[in-house]
């Protein structure tokens, strides 16, 4: 099993679903959502697919631009799996994590490593320290 299929499956295990994935269109992040999205089939055919947005900002952007795209996620919008690159989206996850709630180690997400954050405000509201760490899974040892 691939990361990105042990990743997949994580979330089918932890009814993670996401409503809109949010990748960049680099070569190896639409192979990881690839794989991805092929365990979620399996492990929860009756789900069905969510949207996909490619974008150019998760590539060629840093933490601004990741900013801007979670503000820009449509409010009904429950979910989302965003597939960027390091050290970006690391960055962007401890940045999520409030004050009380750090404990001063580092978050690095290896390959196919997620971390899941959850907010009682909508995504225009997104900003540091706004999404508490809920969860975290790394596929990869």
């Amino acid at each position: 099993m691939s990361d990105a299929d042990a990743a997949g499956a994580w979330l089918v295990d932890e009814r993670l679903h996401p409503d809109l994935v949010i990748c960049s269109p680099a070569k190896r992040t639409r192979q990881t959502w690839q794989g991805a999205s092929l365990a979620l089939a399996q492990g929860d055919p009756a789900h069905g697919a969510p949207e996909v947005h490619y974008e150019d900002q998760l590539y060629y952007g840093g933490r601004t631009e990741v900013f801007d795209l979670l503000r820009a996620v449509p409010e009904q919008v429950r979910t989302i799996l965003l597939i960027g690159h390091n050290p970006t989206v690391s960055e962007v996850s401890a940045l999520l994590v409030p004050d009380e709630q750090w404990d001063g180690a580092a978050l690095e997400l290896k390959t196919s490593g997620i971390a899941v954050h959850t907010t009682e405000t909508g995504w225009s509201d997104t900003q540091p320290k706004g999404m508490r760490l809920s969860r975290r899974h790394t596929a990869r040892g």
